[in-house]
């Protein structure tokens, strides 16, 4: 049992204002009679019920402070507040019998408000412990809330009355607050049989009950009642039988004084000059190197931490080694910090990647911060731009508006126009994140943004106002494509209709789209032009949200061709794009050209976005038209003396690609893979596309580890060929550059954690390490040789007929 089962907090030491939030009602709303005649009616039917949800709290039985009330809902059958009450009554005030009463008041009838029905809930359980998570509460109908102890209008269903539903949703509470472990495809099993039991209870039952959903808010740990003043909780009596008596230990979690004291003491005394000259003995040397090998996910232990401090001043020359110091300083000691920040300041320059750790939520202090910026102002406007949607998300972790972050990254965008227009938008695509203080720095970062480009000339020394206002078209362009698909979705007819109505559109009602005013910075490609939209090469692809693929002109006499969604959330394609292309810059340096297809993913907003369109086509279409990927390339690198009838270099393209992108979706995790969604260029360049699943997830139960269909094995010549030794090697060669710069993408991810990217959102310390397990840094360079060989083969055998289970599991996968 973890250490974590015995932790808890005090209701007398919490002092923060008693919040919750009102969800939602569920149920029809019970028939009232109508003034006039006197005949039974649904409310919903002669007119919309306007609704809101009377909060009030009750003290051992009597009122205390101030109802609440929630704002006024009308939305028809569902009822949904979503609405955080804030009491001015405090956690520490409560005790163990203080109640929430519930009151719904309908007032659509007029001066009368109608009374709809009431609940009330014990703050605390039977265990003396605050709940936690959503509350099902079943309104007594006609009665208003009584707070009285005990109460008549009790929300929890009587245990005779429950049935499977109550079951399940006491369950499914349970989950949300972590208590039953997370199954991905599991949960998506369970969750569907679960709506399908809602339903029929549903049909079943009819209005006869109303339920109000409450959302109590949770802590690291469970809140145990005590109150104030209180030294000690007393037992209950403890009967004359075997029954087990929980005893809670206020001092249970807390360091032992005893040990907090020998830790002060030895840091004060090693504080000075008496450990300058200090140097570790060779087993201590050991230790110390295994530290600053850890990965920057890994929390160092007590004694790690005093043997980092003891000898701190001859690691000063290591520049690995000041992320791990900086990490066992205790920031709370005024002197300790001074001197850290002091050391830190003579300490050997990090590198740009350590830097990026700086900036996660690990670190609070300012100055250290600011020193993460001034190592990141060594970098060039290329790699800067590799990190920009990371340092985007950093700001979520700054503790004032105008931070030195925010302030370099205007700085750096002055004079750059590509940087410029991706933090912008960036910036604007995070301005109504969930995390309001976030949202306002991205808000300031804009404004200032905008303030400096302004007064700065541009980058060939246009006007700041016209760069700025070049800037803002790019937000007018899509707003009018969105407006285009709203009018397209809405023809009626197949994919041609709808694409005639696009090209009449284009060319007839917008006709401005067709040659812009003036020309537009590309959003994806800032540094070039586009001057209109070409409209008899703009189509629409066959799919439910119905993306736009648009040819644009470019001012420099060509065509560009991009790929406009709406009502689709590209933000986690955008950064997997984005690991791509720096995976492909990190193989480029070692001089190893995997020949990737890193294309431009851009997200204009939290439901919209831009993406490259690649002439290409899928496997699945390649295999049914021509039966073979070489019979495809032979019909574009046609070579008598070639390998399979094609030219070498074509092949050599296919087998680099694929060795690339084989590495790249293991390490990132990607998930549900098929033919569609692998494509191929003329070229033989193959690549990825749809990253909808990453980190691990698929839709599809056992997928293989590494995502290798036989299609592409048997156009290297099949699994005992020259060529598909080759790939193994490329693909071996690959991952051992790759895990070199495991600090980097652990880094990265970590500055993600508080986004809104789905696959990380759900557990950001869950997805972090299984891509740190990806690396497998308990390996050497050798060892991984082989470990990843294992994996290849482990693969490959899945997709040919063998006799064992789990391989015909893996070839369904790809069927």
């Amino acid at each position: 049992m973890s250490g974590n089962e015995f932790r808890f907090f005090l209701s007398c030491d919490i002092n923060l204002p008693v919040t919750f939030r009102v969800e939602r009602l569920e149920g029809l709303l019970p028939s009232t009679k109508s003034p006039n005649s006197g005949i039974d009616s649904a409310i919903t039917d002669d007119r919309k019920a306007e609704l809101y949800v009377e909060c009030a709290l009750y003290i051992d039985g009597a009122p205390f402070g101030l109802p609440m009330r929630t704002r006024l809902e009308s939305s028809g059958v569902s009822y949904r507040w979503n609405e955080l009450i804030t009491l001015s009554t405090k956690y520490r005030d409560l005790t163990a019998h203080s109640q929430l009463a519930f009151t719904v008041w309908d007032v659509s009838c007029g001066k009368d408000e109608g009374l709809i029905g009431g609940a009330t809930i014990l703050l605390f359980n039977s265990k003396m412990q605050l709940k936690t998570g959503k509350q099902k509460l079943r309104l007594w109908l006609g009665k208003e809330a009584d707070g009285s102890f005990p109460t008549a209008t009790p929300g929890k269903v009587p245990r005779h009355e429950r049935g499977e539903l109550e079951r399940l949703e006491k369950l499914v509470n349970k989950y949300e607050r972590k208590q039953i472990p997370s199954v991905d495809w599991l949960d998506r099993l369970t969750f569907k049989a679960l709506e399908k039991i809602k339903e029929r209870e549903s049909s079943r039952n009819g209005s006869s009950h109303l339920y109000l959903v409450i959302d109590f808010c949770g802590f690291e740990h469970r809140v145990v009642f005590q109150e104030s003043g209180a030294n000690f909780l007393l037992p209950s009596p403890i009967a004359s039988t075997n029954e087990l008596v929980i005893v809670w230990d206020p001092e249970m979690g807390k360091i032992n004084p005893s040990e907090h004291k020998q830790l002060k003491l030895a840091r004060s005394l090693t504080r000075g000059i008496i450990d300058r000259d200090l140097k570790p003995s060779s087993n201590e040397r050991k230790s110390i190197q295994r530290i600053l090998k850890y990965p920057p996910t890994r929390t160092l232990s007590g004694d790690e931490r005093q043997l980092l401090w003891k000898f701190r001043f001859s690691l000063m020359s290591e520049k690995k080694a000041l992320t791990k110091f900086l990490r066992c300083v205790e920031w709370s000691d005024v002197q300790e910090a001074k001197q850290a920040l002091d050391m830190m300041g003579r300490w050997e320059t990090i590198d740009v990647c350590d830097a990026l750790e700086l900036l996660s939520p690990v670190f609070g202090s300012e100055e250290v911060r600011a020193y993460a910026v001034s190592v990141l102002e060594r970098a060039d406007d290329e790699e800067l731009q590799c990190y920009l949607l990371q340092l985007v998300q950093a700001l979520r972790f700054e503790r004032s508006d105008k931070s030195r972050l925010s302030q370099f990254l205007v700085h750096r965008s002055i004079n750059n126009i590509e940087l410029a227009s991706y933090l912008r938008w960036y910036l604007y695509v995070e301005l109504h994140d969930h995390d309001p203080a976030y949202a306002k720095r991205c808000f300031c970062t804009y404004e200032i943004l905008e303030e400096n480009i302004k007064l700065a000339d541009g980058p060939n020394g246009e006007d700041g106002f016209k760069v700025w206002n070049s800037l803002l078209r790019q937000k007018e362009l899509t707003a009018q494509l969105c407006s285009i698909m709203r009018d397209v979705r809405n023809v009626r007819g197949n994919t041609q209709k709808k694409i005639e109505k696009l090209r009449q559109l284009l060319s007839g009602l917008l006709s401005e789209l067709t040659y812009f005013e003036e020309p537009i910075r590309s959003p994806l490609t800032p540094g070039g032009l586009i001057t209109g939209i070409v409209p008899s090469e703009s189509s629409i692809f066959k799919s439910a949200l119905h993306p736009l693929r648009l040819t644009f002109r470019t001012q420099s006499g060509g065509t560009c061709k991009v790929i406009f969604k709406k009502g689709d959330d590209i933000r986690q394609d955008q950064l997997v794009i984005q690991m791509v292309s720096l995976m492909d810059r990190l193989l480029k340096l070692e001089n190893l050209d995997l020949h990737l297809t890193p294309y431009k993913v851009l997200a204009t907003g939290q439901d919209e976005g831009m993406l490259e369109f690649i002439p290409s086509r899928s496997l699945a279409q390649i295999l049914s038209e021509h039966r073979s990927i070489i019979s495809y390339l032979q019909k574009f690198h046609p070579d008598e003396h070639g390998p399979f009838g094609i030219t070498a270099t074509c092949l050599e393209t296919f087998i680099k690609s694929c060795a690339g992108y084989s590495v790249i979706t293991y390490i990132l995790g990607i998930g549900d893979r098929h033919l569609d969604n692998l494509l191929l260029r003329d070229d033989g360049r193959l690549f990825h596309v749809d990253f909808g699943f990453i980190l691990g997830r698929d839709p599809k139960p056992f997928p293989p580890p590494m995502k290798l269909c036989k299609e592409m094995v048997e156009a290297m010549g099949g699994a005992e060929s020259q060529f598909y030794t080759r790939f193994k090697s490329y693909c071996c060669e690959a991952y051992n550059i790759l895990r070199k710069s495991n600090n980097l993408f652990l880094n990265l991810f970590h500055l993600m954690a508080g986004s809104n990217i789905p696959d990380i959102a759900t557990d950001p310390e869950k997805s972090i390490l299984k891509l740190q397990e990806k690396f497998r840094l308990d390996l050497d360079d050798e060892a991984a040789i082989h470990f990843f060989q294992d994996v290849i083969n482990e693969s490959v055998s899945a997709l040919f007929p063998q006799m064992v289970e789990t391989i015909h599991r893996w070839a369904q996968y790809w069927r």
